[in-house]
Parts: C-alpha cells; sequence; structure tokens
C-alpha cells in the first residue's frame, strides 16, 4: 500500500557548491535517519568516499562536511509523491522539489543523476523549468546489484572533474 509522504531532509549546499547530485526520494531508512542514504547498504557514502580520497563518514555532521568540502550539493527530485516502502518504482503522484533554490545560490557546474530513476524524473519534472542538463550515473542502491562498488568508483569518478 502507497502512502503520501513528504521529503524530510533539507538539501545540503552553500555557494561554494559546483556540482549538484539529484536522488528521487529518501527510502525507509533514510526517512527514519532524517538523512540521504541512511541505510547501511547503501553505496553512495563509500563511493563518495573513495573518490575524493577521504575517510567514510559516519555521523550526518561529517557526511554535510564530506559534501561541502567538495563542492558537492545533495538533494532530491521529489518534493513529495506516494511510495510503497523504499520502492522507487512504486512511485507516483509526484511534486517535485524546486531545485532553483539551489542553481540560485550556488555556480553549480553539473548536475548528476543517482541513478536511471532520478535522471527520468528530473527529465519529466525539471529539466523543461531548468534547462539544465542531467548526467545519469549508476545508482549506488544495493538494488543495483549488477554494479560492484569498484565500478561504481570507477565511473563516479567523473564528478571529480568539478
Amino acid at each position: 500500500m502507497s502512502e503520501r509522504l513528504e521529503h524530510p531532509v533539507s538539501p545540503v549546499y552553500n555557494s561554494e557548491s559546483k556540482i549538484l547530485i539529484l536522488g528521487t526520494f529518501p527510502s525507509v531508512k533514510s526517512r527514519e535517519g532524517k538523512f540521504f542514504y541512511h541505510h547501511p547498504q547503501n553505496r553512495f557514502w563509500k563511493v563518495i568516499s573513495a573518490v575524493f580520497n577521504e575517510e567514510v563518514p559516519k555521523t550526518i555532521v561529517e557526511k554535510k562536511e564530506l559534501l561541502l568540502r567538495n563542492k558537492i550539493a545533495l538533494w532530491d527530485v521529489i518534493q513529495s509523491c506516494e511510495i510503497e516502502g523504499s520502492s522507487d518504482n512504486s512511485i507516483k503522484n509526484v511534486i517535485p522539489n524546486d531545485i532553483s533554490l539551489i542553481l540560485g545560490k550556488a555556480d553549480i557546474q553539473k548536475i548528476y543523476a543517482n541513478g536511471s530513476v532520478a535522471y527520468a524524473l528530473y527529465k519529466k519534472y525539471i529539466y523543461e523549468k531548468t534547462g539544465r542538463e542531467i548526467i545519469r550515473l549508476p545508482s549506488t542502491s544495493p538494488a543495483n546489484a549488477s554494479y560492484s562498488l569498484e565500478r561504481l568508483i570507477e565511473i563516479w569518478s567523473c564528478i571529480r572533474d568539478y
């Protein structure tokens, strides 16, 4: 059974942010933990840490510092939706986030999608408003088992260019 949920986490960014990474909507674990990629099996923090040769952050404060130190803004495409558990494929009745809040305050050079669903939702709901292209990266979700951690790190290393 799907339920209508509001996004519980504020975006992470500052005026120094150069890249924006967009996910879809927080998982059950992330909603419980009130922060992005909170599920211990999600490889997002391991990938970002490896790309920038840093320690994997443990606390929310450390995670925010890692992002900001490396000029990364982080948010999700969806502000509210109906979703069953954590399943991106169950998402419907989307209200998108207004990413112009970030684009107006930071000199974002590139926008990346964490996975194909985030990419498709951005194209459907946000692209027309921003006119800004988005680059699809493979999802760091544990559901994306076809990508090893090493392969994710290799592909995601393109974000280092900014």
